[in-house]
Parts: C-alpha cells; sequence; structure tokens
C-alpha cells in the first residue's frame, strides 16, 4: 500500500472539523469520540509539522504529543474510527493487540512486535511509519493482577506496561525485522516512536463500578452535574485518570496517554442506521452482490430492526451485524444463482425464521 501524507501536503490540509465529517460519512454516532480524536490527531500533526519547522529554523523548542486512550464496550466503533482517520490523511495504521504481548523473558510478543506490525503496513518504509500510528486493542487485559475482580488474564501485567513506557514516549527502538524475539545476532531496524501516535483502546469492564463509587452512587438512578445517570454504559464519559489507575493501569502509564475519550454503547437504532447509512454498508453490500446475479434485493424496515434488535440481545455490537446477515442470507445468497429468480424481499418474518432456525444457536454457543 502506498502512502502519501496527505496531511502534510500544502501544510496542515485537514481540520478537525473535516476529519470529522469524513467520519460521519462511515461512522454512525459516537460525536464525542469522533470530535475528541479530530482534534487530537489534527494536533498530533500540526505539532509534528511545527517542529520540523523550527528545527529547520534552529529554534529551541519541541511540542510534545499526546497519546489517547480510548475507552467503550467491544463493537461501539473504536478501531474503525481510528482506522478511518488513517485513511483519509494517508498515514500507515497498525492494529494490534495488549493480549498478545508479554514481558521480555515470557512465551508471546515483545513490544517492539507492535512496530513490525507499523512496518509491515508500509513496506518497511522507516520514514512513513515514524509518522503512522500504533492502535493497541485490549489494553485493559494487561492491568495489574488483583486491581480488578473482572481481569482474570495475567501475562505479568504491569511489566508490560512498563515496557511499553519508552514505545510510547518517544524514543529510537531497535526491532528485529521480521518479528519475533530480539537475539544478539539478529540485524536490527531503528525507529524513533517520536513522532508516532499511540491510541489505547479498552472494555474495561467493571470500570463503572469504579466510577460510581467515586461519585458517590450506590446503584444506577442518580444525578452527576445535574445529569440524571440511568444506565451504567453512560458512567464511563465521567471517567478520569484515576478511575483507570484504580482498574489498574500504572500511573506512569496513564501519564503517556494524555487524552481520554470514550464511546458509547450502541443502541437497536444505531444498530439499524449503521445497516444501511454509511457509506459501503452492509445493505449495499448485499444489494450488490445479488445484483451481479441479476437479482434485485430489498429489505423491509422492521426486518433491519429485528437484525439490530438480535445484535443488541447478543452485546455484539456493529462487529456481529455481518455475522447474523451472513447466516440469514446463505441459503439465498445459495439458491438464488441456480433459480435465476429476479426479485427478493427480505421481510420482518424471514429474518425471524432464520435467527431462531439458525441464529439462536450458532452465535450463542
Amino acid at each position: 500500500m502506498e502512502f502519501s501524507a496527505k496531511i502534510f501536503e500544502e501544510g496542515l490540509k485537514f481540520r478537525p472539523h473535516e476529519i470529522k465529517a469524513y467520519l460521519d460519512e462511515y461512522i454512525i454516532g459516537q460525536d464525542e469520540a469522533k470530535k475528541v480524536l479530530s482534534v487530537a490527531i489534527y494536533n498530533h500533526y500540526k505539532k509534528i509539522f511545527v517542529n520540523r519547522q523550527e528545527a529547520n529554523l534552529e529554534i529551541d523548542r519541541v511540542l510534545d504529543k499526546s497519546n489517547i486512550l480510548l475507552a467503550g464496550s467491544t463493537g461501539c466503533g473504536k478501531t474503525l474510527i481510528v482506522k478511518t482517520i488513517a485513511k483519509m490523511l494517508g498515514v500507515p495504521c497498525y492494529i494490534g493487540n495488549a493480549t498478545s504481548i508479554t514481558e521480555s523473558g515470557y512465551v508471546g510478543d515483545d513490544v517492539e512486535s507492535l512496530l513490525v506490525g507499523l512496518l509491515r503496513e508500509c513496506d518497511y518504509d522507516i520514514e512513513m511509519a515514524e509518522m503512522g500510528i500504533v492502535f493497541i486493542d485490549e489494553i485493559d487485559k494487561i492491568a495489574k493482577k488483583g486491581a480488578n475482580v473482572s481481569i482474570t488474564r495475567d501475562v505479568s501485567g504491569e511489566g508490560v506496561q512498563q515496557a511499553l513506557l519508552k514505545m510510547v514516549e518517544g524514543n529510537v527502538v531497535g526491532v528485529p525485522p521480521q518479528g519475533g524475539r530480539k537475539h544478539p545476532e539478529q540485524p536490527l531496524l531503528y525507529i524513533d516512536t517520536t513522532n508516532i501516535l499511540f491510541i489505547a483502546s479498552g472494555a474495561f469492564p467493571g470500570i463503572e463500578d469504579i466510577i460510581r463509587k467515586r461519585l458517590g452512587g450506590t446503584k444506577i438512578g442518580f444525578n452527576v452535574d445535574n445529569n440524571r445517570i440511568d444506565k451504567d454504559d453512560e458512567l464511563i464519559r465521567y471517567s478520569t485518570p484515576q478511575d483507570f489507575k484504580t482498574f489498574g493501569l500504572i500511573p506512569e502509564f496513564i501519564g503517556r496517554f494524555p487524552v481520554l475519550t470514550h464511546v458509547n454503547e450502541l443502541t437497536v437504532d444505531d444498530l439499524t442506521r449503521i445497516l444501511t447509512e454509511p457509506k459501503n454498508c452492509l445493505v449495499e453490500q448485499y444489494t450488490e452482490l445479488f445484483k451481479m446475479d441479476g437479482c434485485k434485493l430489498t429489505f423491509c424496515k422492521d426486518a433491519l430492526e429485528e437484525i439490530a434488535k438480535y445484535a443488541n440481545e447478543l452485546k455484539v455490537g456493529a462487529r456481529g451485524l455481518r455475522n447474523i446477515m451472513e447466516t440469514i442470507m446463505m441459503d439465498f445468497m445459495f439458491d438464488i444463482p441456480k433459480q435465476g429468480k429476479k426479485t427478493l424481499k427480505i421481510t420482518k418474518d424471514i429474518v425471524l425464521n432464520k435467527i431462531n432456525e439458525k441464529c439462536r444457536y450458532k452465535l450463542i454457543a
């Protein structure tokens, strides 16, 4: 894939409102997260631009970067927001997972594997990699053991957090070009991470209880800043660095991620809109697939609502919509090319029958 670093063409080409407008074309809801990320990423590349200009003018001032901590449930759009911004700006973006990283000396990947992944995204162009984005998902899984009863996995979580500090802060890091563990005889590539933006993301299950306790509420249905809190997922917007420290992230790690934001739980209405409104939405994709076989595919509104309700029931978020759609449409995709049928309307009854016949066992099991 070729990257052009569009954000540096003619200075800083994309402003926060333009980044958010682009995100709105692909992502339903999550306005607060889209706004915060648009500003943070714009500021990040603005700082790079200014730092380079002032370095050329020998001005002794460096603007520090602000990495991002993004909280929210699985399937609510965290990864998609970041990938979409990276695509717009023309910078490489690597999506990594904290659960595969272990402290040096343990079975698993070194933290440097994140940089190897970024290098692979831009065909080992070190200059491009040094302006890229590294998205570390499931960062909540490396919280300190015992900090929260919901944490069931421990691969020296605090040790991994400590190992990440140097990288995310900005240093020259040696990485094995083909991945794997370092060893003395292996040649290394050296990457300056000063201008790499790190975004750490996680669901942080149980953090609502921490926030509620700090706010003085004992259950849902209490007021914060004159706003009534009626659902647990509404509490995440009141999260502070202290809450993540209580959860199990070490203070030094939290300090490297000064921009804090969140995504909200998706509602049935959000999920219904996701099926039909974004560019390259699922309904559009399936319509095109059937069109290739000479069949006009349509969906009744209440059929789409049932699909959304079922995804909401399973708590699988937007990511689970494709699984449900694929299962519902499979028999039709098998039969239509053989039958030569010219039209197909997916009704509420069809969706309910398919869910009862196939989805409930397949997806819950």
